[in-house]
């Protein structure tokens, strides 16, 4: 991305979009008072979410049990109701799902990949799902101090185990089948990446046409297999993403204030939430509703307008595809591929 000598002068940057991720799906209900177990309260904290300034909803599911939802009938249900609590913000579908059989019989139409390939199938369809890229380690508890966890079940050496040797797969084949999957079903994908070489490999799949839309995408800067949140990991992403790039910056715990107030005053877009952070100062615990709210008056002091949900919409280009690798790569500001014989650097052709 370049930066001119006005960049950073809020009435050139477009509106802040709030990304808020208010399920922690990774916490037990017993873990803090702001997770929602009901289906009423999800769709509450939605709510509740969206007045404080939110306009992106991550989403995630639970039972009545408290535990995180794998049936996809659940998850359409919470959907359809979104819909209708807050039609006006975007969802967004955490992609890490795999959906569990549903009725006799219908075991054999869930094996492997096809757990995770059902959220095209998703109705009512999601603005979004989330996509991770290459498989790598993701191991949330590498930054997570014991002041962090202190409290919740993450602070158990049982579950502080299965945390730490978490691994996210998606290989090649899953990757392109799903890519294919969701544009054919008229989803976003919403691109999670950690670093620069999988944002490497994203522009290798736009550049051979197997993903062809807007690149929308978190830097997820949680160390564990990602980039730490580093200011200089930070800068680097920023640096070699494409200037038409749709960028939020995520974190983990009380690294999101410090590199969302960056992204603030840089023009780009920020998440928070219980998913990612508990905490406001050191020792106090803080909502995803008050972590919006906290964003929504730092945007405020720098001058800089908060995204309606229409808004939000138009800069993430929902509903935007492209018909080649070529008018792709053109609309999001990367150079064209090298033709037959050319030498030298692809030079971008006027329109």
């Amino acid at each position: 991305m370049n930066f001119l000598d006005d960049s950073l002068l809020p009435e050139n940057q477009t509106p802040l979009v709030i990304q808020v991720a208010p399920y922690g799906p990774e916490f037990l209900p017993g873990d803090s008072d702001d997770i929602p177990v009901t289906m009423d309260q999800q769709v509450q904290k939605a709510v509740d979410c969206w007045n404080a300034g939110a306009t992106v909803l991550h989403v995630h599911v639970r039972e009545a049990d408290g535990k995180g939802s794998k049936r996809l009938s659940m998850f359409n249900e919470m959907l359809a109701r979104l819909r209708e609590a807050v039609p006006d913000m975007l969802l967004q579908v955490g992609g890490s799902i795999s959906f569990a059989p549903e009725g006799e019989g219908s075991d054999a139409k869930w094996l492997n990949d096809d757990t995770r390939h059902m959220l095209a199938d998703l109705t009512p369809r999601p603005d979004q799902v989330t996509i991770a890229i290459n498989t790598n380690q993701m191991n949330v508890c590498e930054l997570m101090s014991a002041d962090d966890v202190a409290g919740t079940s993450l602070a158990l050496p049982a579950y502080q185990q299965a945390y730490t040797e978490m691994t996210i797969p998606s290989g090649p084949a899953f990757v392109a089948e799903h890519l294919r999957r969701l544009q054919a079903a008229g989803i976003q994908p919403h691109f999670m990446l950690g670093d620069a070489g999988q944002l490497e490999t994203v522009e290798r799949l736009i550049r051979r046409g197997i993903y062809t839309g807007p690149l929308v995408l978190n830097w997820v800067g949680i160390g564990g297999g990602a980039d730490g949140p580093n200011p200089r990991n930070m800068m680097e992403f920023i640096n070699r993403c494409p200037d038409n790039a749709v960028l939020t910056i995520e974190s983990i715990m009380r690294n999101v204030l410090p590199l969302g107030t960056m992204a603030i005053a840089m023009g780009l877009h920020v998440r928070c939430g219980i998913e990612d952070n508990l905490w406001g100062k050191k020792g106090e615990r803080m909502t995803s509703v008050q972590q919006v709210e906290q964003f929504v008056r730092i945007a405020r002091e720098l001058h800089r307008e908060v995204a309606t949900g229409a808004q939000a919409r138009q800069i993430y280009r929902i509903g935007e595809h492209y018909a080649s690798a070529d008018e792709a790569l053109g609309k999001l500001g990367y150079l064209p591929n090298r033709q037959p014989g050319e030498r030298g650097a692809p030079l971008r052709l006027a329109a």
